[in-house]
């Protein structure tokens, strides 16, 4: 997989485990299956991305991924706010979510230099 060379695949893909490390005794299951699967698909559609032929598709799943990471921080900040995360853990996650958007637009705008030059 051309992902796993990927910076941006690998930081999604630690902070995805560890997400479900922290819930994995959380007993709300429908919380619990929102922010996993959120962060679960951050790494998923930059993979899925990735192997695409297309710069075009290329393109559009990391936005999809931005999207995730985006519904991700959201759910950390209601996560700290209901006491199921403290509230230095979620900053951290925060952090590395910003962090994870900055490398995919980042990512984004290499690709888009290349489809702009054919």
């Amino acid at each position: 997989m051309k992902c796993e060379k990927l910076d941006v695949w690998k930081k999604g893909a630690r902070l995805s485990a560890d997400v479900y490390k922290s819930f994995a005794g959380c007993k709300d299951f429908g919380f619990k299956d929102q922010i996993t699967r959120a962060s679960l698909s951050i790494p998923s559609n930059i993979a899925e991305g990735m192997e695409k032929e297309s710069l075009k598709d290329q393109i559009r799943f990391l936005d999809i991924a931005k999207g995730s990471t985006a519904e991700f921080a959201t759910q950390t900040y209601i996560a700290m706010d209901i006491g199921y995360l403290e509230t230095e853990a979620g900053k951290r996650w925060i952090d590395r979510a910003d962090h994870i958007i900055a490398m995919i637009t980042k990512l984004q705008q290499s690709l888009k230099a290349k489809f702009n030059e054919n």
